[in-house]
């Protein structure tokens, strides 16, 4: 693609400025709208700047990836109502011996999961329970975030559906899903190890601190919950008074018959047991009825629950076949909706809707920047030093990749670069190698900054709009864990990936 003219490359250049400063610090004193009000300004002055026209802009929303997104956001609220989390705390939670354990089974369980369920699914069902899981053993927030997401990114990057780049690459490629897995696991493996050890130590400090302060607040649990079985024993076993309620049939045989006071308190006493007597057979009716219905509903909550878990597996095994990603996220999602057999109102509602806003407003944005010419320029400047079968060449074609991915998001890179990548390498082995190469580094390379990729973004959204415990992963904390950790773990997979 050739240069567009003067003044389209400085307004569409401007326009993405003014995007990536209002994600990037989506409170600047001078203008604080959001993150969300910034991609959609951003668009807006894509089209007003004529870089791009409505029509293009319309053309440039990815609807697929939105689908995907909104299916798996709706799948995660039917999973939390069945109590998913629940068990994936005692999970994360069961023999833990401590924070620093904790982080490495976050990067484990969030990895395995982002491979099998993409990573943006993976990130929307994770975040608010690990950023629960951190509040409750009074840890800090950003190590378990950062595991979250980081994991997620390079797990996602082993099979062709762990993320839209990958699904990308398989179809332009037609590499078989076994061969993709193979080719990349290794590197993941690694990389994931890598990471989680560079967290360690970048934060073991941090997490050694808290140790003390998550002793002393399971000895107060401890101490409340023995509070409470004592307080509940003396309210269930408190006696209420003892009422008569044949009282008046005593005194009225007591005037008629003018029996002696033993006889009457032989009558009593026999009265009062009959009374007793039926009180506790009522009761035990009640309480036998009770018992019955509350095993019903147990039972049709049993069923309801392994029903959800069913359909999640259905989609994944769905997905596993390769049937198209966002249309089967949109039929778990409905599946889920009909099976509830409600109104799907209170579930709909809790969908991340600003975050499908961001979205449009990013692709829109995104296409105007690459219309500039700007992407393309860089790629043919680099081009000629980019080839794979000399380690100088790797290492350059992984730097265009690692820069693009973060300036233009990876998916715009991908369909950018993926035929021009595999047409300048060697036919046969070297081909594959070169599709695998921009697999792994454009997935590896949404670790370096905040906003490169969908996975890091939704869980800084996620942890944010969280409502007892919200928490603000910011753009400095991100970069400061994500620029050796990118650069590390990118260049084990150059190493590994054949």
């Amino acid at each position: 693609m050739a240069m567009a003219p003067v003044i389209k490359l400085v307004l569409g250049s401007i326009a993405f400025a003014i995007f990536w400063v209002l994600a990037v610090f989506p409170s600047v004193p001078f203008l604080p709208i959001g993150r969300t009000a910034g991609s959609l300004f951003g668009a807006m002055l894509m089209v007003i700047f004529q870089v791009i026209t409505p029509e293009q802009a319309y053309a440039a929303i990815d609807l697929p990836i939105l689908g995907l997104l909104f299916g798996t956001m709706v799948v995660s609220i039917y999973l939390e109502r069945a109590d998913m989390f629940k068990y994936l705390g005692t999970l994360l939670s069961w023999r833990s011996r401590g924070p620093k354990d904790l982080l490495c089974r976050v990067c484990l369980v969030s990895a395995v999961s982002s491979a099998l369920f993409t990573n943006d699914t993976s990130c929307v069902v994770l975040t608010e329970f690990v950023l629960k899981i951190a509040r409750q053993k009074n840890l800090p927030p950003h190590p378990f975030l950062l595991a979250l997401a980081t994991s997620a990114n390079i797990g996602s990057s082993a099979t062709p559906i762990g993320n839209p780049q990958n699904l990308v690459i398989a179809v332009q490629s037609k590499i078989p899903f076994w061969e993709f897995l193979l080719g990349v696991f290794p590197a993941m493996a690694v990389g994931i190890t890598v990471n989680a050890l560079i967290l360690l130590a970048m934060y073991w400090r941090l997490l050694s601190d808290h140790k003390d302060d998550e002793e002393e607040e399971e000895v107060e649990e401890e101490n409340a919950v023995s509070e409470a079985v004592a307080e509940e024993d003396v309210t269930s076993h408190r006696f209420s008074p003892a009422t008569l309620p044949h009282l008046s049939s005593f005194r009225s045989q007591e005037s008629n018959l003018r029996m002696d006071p033993e006889t009457l308190r032989n009558r009593a006493v026999s009265a009062g047991e009959s009374d007793i007597m039926n009180r506790d057979s009522n009761a035990s009716n009640a309480e036998s009825q009770g018992e019955s219905f509350n095993t019903s509903k147990n039972w049709r909550r049993v069923l309801w629950k392994s029903s959800v878990y069913l359909i999640t597996l259905g989609m994944l095994i769905s997905l596993l076949m390769g049937l198209n990603m966002s249309w089967t996220a949109i039929t778990a999602a409905l599946a889920l909706v009909v099976l509830d057999f409600k109104d799907a109102r209170p579930s709909l509602e809790k969908v991340s809707y600003s975050l499908l806003i961001f979205f449009c407003g990013m692709f829109i944005t995104v296409d105007g920047f690459n219309k500039t010419g700007i992407p393309t320029a860089l790629w043919d400047l680099m081009e000629p030093y980019a080839k794979i079968d000399q380690a100088k060449g790797t290492a350059v074609l992984a730097l265009v990749i690692l820069v693009l991915s973060n300036v233009a998001s990876n998916v715009p890179t991908v369909l950018l670069l993926g035929a021009r990548v595999a047409a300048s390498a060697a036919a046969g082995e070297e081909e594959k190698k070169a599709w695998l190469l921009l697999a792994w580094v454009s997935t590896v390379a949404g670790n370096l900054t905040l906003l490169g990729s969908a996975a890091n973004l939704i869980v800084c959204e996620q942890a944010r709009r969280a409502v007892s415990h919200g928490y603000t992963l910011t753009f400095a904390k991100h970069f400061k864990f994500g620029l050796p950790s990118t650069l590390i773990v990118t260049a084990i997979g150059l190493l590994l990936i054949k």
